[in-house]
């Protein structure tokens, strides 16, 4: 993507799978420039599959690739994403259950002249964002549910609410509600970036710590056709896989397109690319 004054180039890596245990996959994902994005489906009998497609679809034709966005598209995509979910509700094959699916992403968008470009960052629901810098993984969004409540409110710890029984219980979603309220950070996208998006299915299986050491020890040459995607994938489904599992990669740079890409990037590796040049998902599991 060559932008007027700079170019951004992406190294991305997405796959999913159904897990050990569910025998439909609820989740999709979306990985194309400028969009990044993670929904997991929820309801079963209400066709949570079919939620989370919508939403991919509704990005897909409110998003144009491979340019930038803006934050009032990426919002108008959120919006229309919940009317189309609700809008499932009202089809016959789905009498009257109502279809939801979380929605976590980043989107690389165009702020304005005086802002300029930026790393949207937006949620609803469980599913997550994380930042990476290559020593630290940090949580960016906040989770919608019944058990981050309880943290925010002292009431029992973040270790003690992975365990609750009540950790499957969100908050907010879409389609839940006529109205959605996502929450949403604008990052500046200058230099390099790395996040990583995922579905509860990945989290629950692998805590931070665990899914840190996973990035810090990913070498794409060493493991040449096998993506970061794959790796944590793989990692929870070999804890368990108890839901489904879905993971969105990505690392940016944003550069002066004059500069020697090589010379001028290789020593700022985050460790989950090989060659930052490459735009396509190394997996599609």
């Amino acid at each position: 993507m060559v932008l007027p004054a700079a170019r951004a180039r992406f190294v991305f890596s997405a796959r999913s799978d159904v897990g050990r245990e569910r025998k439909v996959n609820e989740d999709s994902y979306l990985a194309q420039s400028p969009v990044f994005l993670v929904a997991d489906g929820m309801g079963g009998h209400a066709h949570g599959d079919v939620a989370s497609q919508t939403v991919v679809r509704v990005f897909e034709e409110h998003i144009a690739r491979d340019a930038p966005s803006t934050p009032e598209r990426v919002l108008d995509a959120i919006h229309s994403s919940n009317d189309a979910v609700r809008d499932l509700s009202a089809v016959d094959d789905y009498g009257t259950a109502v279809s939801g699916t979380t929605l976590a992403g980043i989107a690389f968008v165009d702020a304005g002249d005086d802002v300029g470009f930026h790393w949207m960052a937006f949620n609803i629901g469980d599913s997550r964002v994380y930042t990476w810098d290559g020593r630290t993984l940090a949580q960016l969004s906040v989770d919608h549910s019944a058990v981050q409540e309880m943290v925010d409110a002292g009431l029992i710890s973040s270790d003690e609410a992975e365990q609750h029984p009540e950790r499957n219980v969100i908050t907010r979603a879409i389609g839940a509600d006529e109205s959605v309220d996502a929450d949403v950070w604008l990052l500046p996208a200058s230099g390099r970036h790395a996040f990583l998006i995922c579905s509860d299915g990945l989290n629950k299986e692998l805590g931070a710590a665990e899914i840190a050491q996973l990035l810090a020890s990913y070498d794409g040459v060493a493991e040449p056709g096998r993506s970061i995607a794959d790796v944590l994938v793989d990692a929870a489904l070999a804890r368990g896989g108890h839901d489904n599992v879905t993971v969105v990669s990505v690392e940016s740079f944003l550069g002066n397109p004059e500069q020697d890409d090589a010379d001028s990037t290789e020593d700022r590796s985050t460790g989950l690319h090989e060659h930052l040049g490459d735009t396509r998902p190394r997996s599609q599991g």
